[in-house]
């Protein structure tokens, strides 16, 4: 690294994407995700479309319940 940086030239915000999402990775234990691969093998699916399934239909169960 440099000592010193110069940003006379800089432009603020250059980068900056307001309509930008981010997507946020999710880090299983390796035993969740092994039983989640299998099963999402064994079902024709990637382990994202199961998970998201699963999920949904956990939210939806919770939505049921807490009204």
């Amino acid at each position: 690294m440099k000592e010193e940086y110069d940003f006379s030239n800089a432009e603020r915000g250059r980068f900056y994407r307001p309509d930008t999402q981010l997507k946020l990775p999710v880090y299983l234990d390796q035993d969740i995700e092994n039983w989640f691969a299998e099963k999402a093998k064994a079902k024709g699916v990637n382990l994202q479309s199961l998970v998201n399934e699963l999920l949904r239909k956990d939210i939806s169960l919770i939505k049921e319940v807490t009204g």
